[in-house]
């Protein structure tokens, strides 16, 4: 993809997932066994991404353990999770459907975008783990690169708790929502 494309989309990812934010609040039709099984899957998302928190270094390391020895974007999947459990909470099949070419057109670009800087930030480090470990769909069976731990001081450093405030937020609406019809 055009690099003038990953660009544009990297600045307006933000204001796009808001205003489908939006939409998905307006439009949400939750049931309780709807909003059961997809508060799973999003919390699920959740543990990934809190995960990933917890190994990233922004631009100061090559994040290779935990869950980056799965998948190289460990954050897109919990995000992407996350979509689908809201989608799938909500019932609102359509807005799945617009969430999907949402993810695939804004988080493929911006993956690619984010490879190009950390081959240019960690050269040869970055190609071989590139090689060893998926874009996005994670292996099975992990790539042993670092054993690193989860550290809290990290999670908190990349403030992945806004983003777990922001799910609870969304389910204390869906349940507000069943209980105000």
């Amino acid at each position: 993809m055009a690099k003038g494309f990953s660009d544009f989309v990297a600045r307006w990812r933000v204001p796009f997932g808001f205003a489908l934010g939006v939409a998905y609040l307006v439009f949400a039709q939750p049931t309780v066994p709807l909003l059961i099984a997809g508060s799973i899957v999003a919390l699920a998302g959740m543990g990934i991404r809190g995960y990933a928190a917890g190994h990233l270094q922004k631009d100061q390391r090559l994040a290779v353990s935990g869950p980056y020895a799965y998948t190289r974007n460990p954050l897109y999947l919990g995000s992407l999770l996350i979509g689908i459990g809201l989608v799938l909470a909500g019932a609102q099949w359509a807005l799945g459907v617009v969430f999907v070419v949402f993810f695939l057109s804004v988080y493929l670009p911006v993956m690619r975008r984010e490879e190009r800087n950390l081959q240019q930030r960690f050269g040869k480090p970055f190609e071989e783990y590139a090689a060893a470990v998926p874009l996005l769909l994670p292996h099975r069976k992990p790539v042993r690169l670092s054993e690193e731990k989860f550290d809290w001081k990290r999670y908190h450093k990349n403030r992945e708790y806004e983003a777990a405030l922001g799910y609870l937020f969304g389910i204390i609406f869906l349940v507000a929502k069943i209980l105000l019809r």
